[in-house]
């Protein structure tokens, strides 16, 4: 099962590195990973549900980190 988990990790971090390689080379608006979320999260341009969304990925996050610490 660990080999699983690597190829996943892999195959999610190669096609990371893909997409947002090619966001930056074609140089258009809105396509990188930052640009993508802060659009989806409603933090630019500014909609009504930023604020819960922005708190929603911060307690992701924070769980997530405690979670793979503890």
């Amino acid at each position: 099962m660990n080999t699983v988990w690597l190829w996943w990790a892999g195959l999610a971090l190669g096609s990371f590195a893909i997409l947002e390689t090619w966001a930056l080379l074609n140089k258009k608006e809105g396509d990188t990973l930052s640009e993508r979320l802060r659009a989806w999260l409603g933090i630019y341009p500014v909609k009504h549900w930023r604020l819960a969304t922005s708190a929603a990925l911060i307690g992701f996050l924070v769980w997530f980190g405690w979670h793979i610490v503890f």
